[in-house]
């Protein structure tokens, strides 16, 4: 028998594993895949629907593919699988027998994982025999009636009594109340052809684990070349370690389904594949689909609960930079929603004063680079030269780029320039359907140094626009944004003026 697995697991458990493995050994292999848009591995706070709380989780997922060997009956046999993840999505749990895969087939899967905390304890013993120990060492014997976060209720001999929680001592509870489960476990009933020992592969897709690129970035001090590192930060808080894993990380963003229940399907057909031969003890690096694979040529520990970092390649010393400056002075400005033009007449009055620094590096092969950068954390420094230490100087976010795509990190603001951006004139007449702004701005250079600023102009009142009188030439980006490059000598002001007219 084979069920159909939910859309999009077929490709997900059909991804060769990290290393090598020899057929008929035990083994464990973890594909850990990026978290949405780049965003990280940190936990974030999400709405759960079915609790109705807030909860903390880890963007993200993983795949886990496990062989371990286990004792199977002729006949009927219930199998239990623990150390699994808590995370687990029950309905892409995957079984199968290497041993005797055409002899041994699933009857019935589960997955466990209501633990054995005190509460769910107590819910099972709920109506039996219990007896309590307050902290005055009076005791209570008598029939649970029910509990709750403060208080038990006792039926002791036809009395019903109240007791605090925060008061009690010890509870004794007698044996048989079963079913408790101490670690999630995957339980299957599998009926065998085939007595003996059996190696059992299993796979399943876990929540709780994810992965982020961290690049590290030391500017040159003419701040013409950078030295750059790249390490991976692997969080793991699936509920489960993972000790001499195969490791691989798929860079990419996946479209996924919402799941819609916890049902559980199986399949017994299609067995993970293992690989051969030995890469290198680093990470090396494919295309996969319309993805990018990172495979790690070395097995690797993932403990519950921990951060890991493992470089993902060699540093790559005097890679090219480009320091630019760029001022927006209507970046404050919200954005404008209307069917209509924007008639607001005190609309982008405001003005931003600071200049935004840049650095610009083209990911190509002849710049020692060339290669896909998967998203995550880019850290710029520049060394001190009094005393030759790094000191951080500003951080940005990298989305997944690819080879010969060009990357703009954002530094922070430049503390000796400025920008002055004023509206001069305004005009309108709403009949005949035009509107005119002219705008003055100013750029002020407090540098030893001459510098060149790209000033970028949003025209936000409406699409249909002509520049009239710019006092330079200007560049349109796109439907809404010009900008003028501008120098400004050192200690001098640069002045670009302009006129916008709007007709609709």
């Amino acid at each position: 028998m084979r069920l159909l697995l939910p859309s999009g697991l077929a490709l997900l458990l059909a991804l060769p594993t990290a290393a090598a493995a020899q057929d008929g050994a035990e083994s464990i292999a973890v594909t850990v895949y990026s978290a949405p848009g780049g965003q990280g591995a940190q936990p974030q706070q999400v709405f759960d629907p079915a609790s109705g709380q807030w909860v903390v989780q880890v963007p993200g997922f993983s795949v886990v593919k496990e062989r371990r060997t286990m004792a199977l009956e002729a006949g009927a046999n219930t199998l239990r699988f623990d150390r699994v993840a808590a995370g687990i999505d029950a309905s892409t749990v995957v079984f199968r027998s290497l041993t005797d895969p055409g002899g041994t087939s699933v009857l019935e899967q589960s997955f466990q994982y209501d633990l054995a905390s005190a509460d769910r304890i107590l819910e099972k013993y709920l109506g039996r025999e219990v007896e309590v120990l307050l902290k005055s060492l009076s005791e209570h014997k008598g029939r649970l009636l029910s509990f709750d976060a403060l208080r038990l209720v006792v039926d002791q001999r036809g009395e019903v009594v109240i007791l605090d929680r925060d008061n009690l001592n010890r509870i004794a509870l007698k044996a048989g109340g079963g079913g408790l489960v101490t670690k999630p476990t995957l339980v299957w009933l599998v009926n065998a052809a085939k007595a003996g020992e059996h190696l059992v592969e299993t796979a399943y897709e876990t929540s709780g684990m994810s992965w982020a690129a961290d690049y590290t970035a030391v500017v040159s001090p003419d701040d013409t070349k950078v030295d750059l590192s790249a390490w991976v930060t692997i969080r793991n808080q699936s509920g489960a370690s993972y000790e001499a894993a195969l490791l691989k990380l798929v860079a990419g963003d996946l479209n996924r389904v919402p799941r819609q229940d916890q049902s559980m399907g199986f399949a017994v057909n299609g067995a993970m594949e293992f690989g051969a031969g030995t890469p290198p003890p680093g990470f090396s690096e494919k295309a996969f689909f319309e993805y990018h694979l990172y495979t790690l040529g070395r097995r690797t520990t993932l403990p519950d609960r921990s951060l890991k970092q493992i470089e993902l390649f060699d540093s790559v010393a005097g890679v090219p930079c480009r320091k630019a400056y760029l001022y927006d002075g209507a970046r404050d400005l919200p954005p404008w929603y209307s069917p209509g033009p924007n008639r607001d007449e005190n609309f982008g009055m405001v003005s931003n004063r600071k200049v935004g620094v840049y650095l610009e590096i083209v990911n190509r092969k002849e710049d020692g680079l060339g290669m896909p950068l998967p998203a995550g954390r880019m850290r710029l420094h520049k060394r001190d030269e009094a005393d030759g230490f790094p000191e951080l100087i500003g951080e940005d976010r990298l989305d997944h780029t690819p080879k010969d795509e060009r990357v703009r990190l954002r530094v922070g603001d430049a503390f000796d320039i400025v920008g002055e951006r004023t509206r001069t004139d305004f005009k309108a007449d709403y009949n005949a359907h035009w509107i005119t702004e002219t705008f003055e701005i100013k750029v002020r250079n407090h540098k030893d140094e001459p510098v060149e600023v790209l000033v970028k102009e949003r025209l936000y009142r409406w699409v249909n626009w002509t520049v009239e009188k710019p006092s330079t030439q200007f560049e349109k980006k796109d439907s809404q944004v010009i900008h003028f490059p501008v120098k400004v000598p050192k200690d001098g002001e640069a002045v670009v003026t302009y006129t916008v007219r709007y007709t609709w």
